[in-house]
């Protein structure tokens, strides 16, 4: 089957919705750092509407910091791919053409650190998921001992992480004399340009004082808050996007039709009209934040950690047991909403009912495996913050307690049926090792996996109230199964 590129797209049929610029006179003025499914169907998809409705100098050169996968499903097709928006109604089917070039890294650093580099990109923008900035979750510090920024701050030129080639990029236009750049983090981390510039600059020290000045004076760093659901493409959705548009598309992505994208106003730089495509641009971003890590991400890890040990695949199937409907209805409600506050004009109990109404969308197929990697970097800001204002304002901690026995069970590496899981997270090992240690004894694998203070900080393991009420659930879940276990507290 022929696949999809610039001469083909005359041959689509005329229910795909076509760019409406001309792509041959895009100039780049977006890097983006993590080319994945995620930054294709959400900062691209913004991208996109703007070129569509004014055009501008906005083009996007994506780059991968592992893998060469993606810039082989792209190139291929001159950068060009379909999203598909999936509800219970049917499908959108829409031809992206804001991305016009991928760099892999590895492959050679020098030409993404050189597109960065160049005078005409005014923004760097990244989606390289929390274990990407390479800093202690619990403190949001830059980690000196991470095996990539050892490598790193000692060959500067032909960095591993994300942080390195920011760095790099930036070294080369201070050199230079050019300006700076407008560096966007679009990772769900609370306060994630703060963290950013924090981890950078402190790399920045490193070199030099008047480096890390330079930065400061000529980058800017906007929080933001990114909300989509983007399952991970399947052979499966690539057929079905094949009998439709008689070509083949390597780099489809699917996506709900729900997005939202709120910006810190802090650039830099000059930038794309977001605004006027339904971005919100706004002075703090800290409550759309807090709302959304909390109430969708939380539940999500929730869900996934306890879906996945029940059995079931896709998040969609957990919300057909109305025992985890009830659980999560009432964590949002109080663990998580007892700490909320919503912006002037923000109906958040409409929201949390859109939220469960996403969450069911049989038409995507999002994993729970999925959802549940890297969850020593995620747990921080979806659970344990919301934990500690709980327990400090002698709130409910029950259905936090049990998301965190949920997670430990997950990370012991063995399911119910005895089956291994496959855990991907960067403190994998260190976690299994915890949990081995005390195998058979829920009480101790807690405090174990409590201790680990990357990821729940020195306060946590003095809390008896949190150290009990986890263990109570570990101990059901051996001993009843998790199903069972939510059945028997939140069935009807």
């Amino acid at each position: 089957m022929k696949r999809l590129n610039n001469t083909a797209i005359h041959n689509l049929s005329a229910d795909v919705i076509l760019p409406k610029y001309s792509r041959e006179k895009l100039i780049p003025g977006i890097v983006h750092l993590g080319i994945g499914a995620f930054h294709r169907a959400h900062q691209a998809f913004y991208t996109e509407a703007v070129l569509n409705q004014s055009g501008g100098d906005w083009g996007i050169i994506g780059s991968s910091l592992r893998s060469a996968g993606v810039r082989d499903q792209l190139v291929p097709q001159n950068c060009l791919y379909t999203l598909v928006e999936r509800s219970s109604d049917g499908e959108k089917l829409q031809l992206m053409g804001a991305v016009i070039d991928t760099l892999v890294g590895p492959e050679n650093p020098t030409a993404l650190i050189e597109a960065m580099a160049q005078p005409s990109i005014k923004i760097i923008s990244l989606t390289v998921t929390e274990k990407g900035y390479c800093h202690d979750p619990a403190t949001g510090n830059l980690n000196l001992h991470h095996p990539d920024i050892e490598h790193d701050l000692q060959h500067p030129d032909t960095p591993k992480s994300a942080i390195g080639y920011l760095i790099a990029a930036l070294k080369k236009r201070y050199q230079l004399n050019h300006s700076g750049f407008t560096i966007i983090s679009c990772d769900n981390l609370p306060n994630n340009g703060e963290v950013l510039e924090k981890v950078l600059l402190q790399f920045a020290e490193k070199i030099s004082a008047d480096f890390s000045q330079w930065i400061k004076a000529n980058a800017s760093f906007p929080c933001t808050m990114v909300d989509r659901i983007v399952p991970a493409t399947t052979d499966d959705d690539r057929r079905e996007i094949e009998l439709r548009l008689g070509l083949r598309d390597e780099a489809m992505v699917v996506c709900e039709p729900f997005s939202q994208w709120v910006i810190e106003d802090k650039f830099a730089t000059d930038r794309p009209e977001w605004e006027k495509v339904g971005v919100l641009i706004v002075k703090d971003v800290r409550l759309f934040e807090k709302i959304k890590l909390r109430l969708l991400n939380g539940s999500h890890s929730i869900m996934a950690y306890c879906g996945y040990l029940s059995g079931f695949n896709y998040i969609s199937e957990v919300m057909e047991q109305p025992a985890f409907v009830k659980l999560i209805k009432t964590y949002m409600a109080r663990e998580a909403g007892e700490t909320l506050s919503a912006p002037n004009g923000f109906d958040i109990e409409a929201y949390k009912q859109q939220l469960r109404d996403r969450f069911s969308n049989k038409s995507l197929k999002h994993r729970t495996w999925q959802i549940a990697m890297d969850g020593s970097q995620k747990l921080p800001q979806r659970l344990l913050e919301s934990l500690r204002e709980q327990l400090n304002s002698h709130g409910q901690i029950d259905i936090l307690c049990l998301g965190v026995a949920a997670w430990i069970r997950y990370i012991s590496g063995v399911d119910e049926k005895g089956s291994p899981i496959e855990v991907s997270d960067p403190l994998a090992k260190e976690l299994r090792a915890a949990c081995d240690a005390n195998q058979g004894n829920p009480v101790g694998m807690v405090n174990a996996v409590v201790s680990i203070q990357k990821v729940f900080g020195d306060d946590l393991i003095n809390e008896s109230a949190f150290i009990e009420t986890t263990s109570k659930w570990l101990e059901s879940f051996y001993a009843k199964g998790v199903l069972n276990t939510v059945k028997e507290s939140f069935g009807s």
